[in-house]
């Protein structure tokens, strides 16, 4: 990998490198993985779409818990979308969707992006003006301070023959360049897509969504059974930060504290796929009532051994001798202490 990419500076080292392998290595298990799990994997798609719908609406401001997101998802066809945080969820849903369902077929070019973003943003009146174009005022991002003022964090892409210069050299450059390591490559690509800001609003759940296209098109196919924007929600202050201390060094910018991020983030969240395949077979093996209590708490985590007992009619002793053996089968977390205690996948 060579020290400059793209117009960035990389550096690879140890840690790097160690990174990309452990993906690397899981990437090339997974066929024999996917073929052998293929029930468990159409629940976890299923779950990990809810997670990632979610998430990254959340990231963005977003009220919805995934509970609501599941709901909205399930009635999407008869909803009225009256209010803004329904309207980013569908969008968000149905350009998934359509990533999950196209992706052989779609290629990586501005006129899909654009079309990614006019789905995603179909749904909000208030943003018909500028969906599916880019953005004709500057879009620099803010924060709040507490008097009310607003501070510029980061100053993007300007608008006009800028922004689309830029543009048409990322898809170049994503054309062209044979060398860096595809992985690598996801993770410039979004940065530097989420870095020009190219759209008047949306890029950053958008930015999200370009990353599971390009993974899918990278042939990591796993990436559709477990949600990197759940990932990213969890670690959001660090997200901010590492994309905010490359940002600031615009143009020529040192990347290498975002790559190494975005290839945590896989990392992590391809070693809970891999706990959630290994937990379907032992929940597979399970009772009728550990099976009824175990599904309970994936739904409703936080649960508390009194509602669980109460939602499922079971007596209480038997829910905690239940709760206690599905935490020793490491299927479940207890967090707390006394009447606090609750439990979690």
């Amino acid at each position: 990998m060579r020290n400059v990419v793209h117009t960035f500076k990389l550096s690879p080292d140890w840690k790097l490198i160690q990174a990309i392998s452990r993906l690397d290595r899981f990437d090339a298990s997974w066929a024999a993985i996917a073929k052998r799990e293929g029930t468990s994997l159409r629940q976890l798609k299923s779950i990990a779409t809810v997670r990632s719908v979610g998430a990254s609406t959340r990231i963005e401001g977003s009220a919805m818990s995934d509970e609501e997101v599941k709901v909205l998802i399930e009635k999407l066809s008869i909803s009225k979308l009256e209010d803004r945080d329904s309207q980013e969820v569908a969008g968000y849903f149905e350009a998934l969707d359509l990533i999950s369902d196209e992706y052989p077929n779609m290629d990586v070019s501005e006129g899909t992006i654009r079309n990614l973003h006019n789905l995603l943003m179909k749904h909000s009146l208030k943003d018909g003006w500028h969906m599916g174009n880019y953005k004709k005022h500057s879009n620099a991002v803010e924060a709040a301070r507490p008097d009310g003022s607003k501070q510029v964090i980061f100053e993007t892409t300007p608008p006009g023959f800028a922004t689309e210069d830029a543009m048409r050299a990322l898809i170049e450059w994503w054309d062209t360049d044979t060398e860096t390591h595809p992985i690598v490559k996801c993770a410039l690509f979004c940065y530097d897509f989420v870095s020009i800001h190219p759209f008047q609003d949306g890029n950053g759940r958008l930015s999200r969504l370009i990353a599971t296209l390009l993974l899918l098109k990278n042939g990591y196919s796993w990436i559709q059974y477990v949600s990197l924007e759940h990932e990213i929600e969890n670690r959001k202050t660090q997200y901010y930060q590492e994309l905010m201390h490359s940002q600031k060094q615009r143009p020529g910018e040192d990347v290498y504290n975002w790559v190494l991020f975005f290839l945590d983030c896989l990392n992590n969240i391809s070693g809970q796929l891999m706990t959630k395949l290994c937990a379907q077979g032992t929940v597979a093996s399970l009772g009728p009532k550990e099976k009824s209590v175990y599904l309970f708490i994936e739904n409703h985590p936080g649960s508390r051994s009194g509602d669980i007992a109460e939602k499922l009619d079971i007596g209480l002793p038997t829910v905690k001798k239940i709760l206690t053996a599905l935490v020793q089968q490491k299927l479940i977390v207890k967090h707390g202490a006394g009447a606090g205690t609750n439990y979690s996948l």
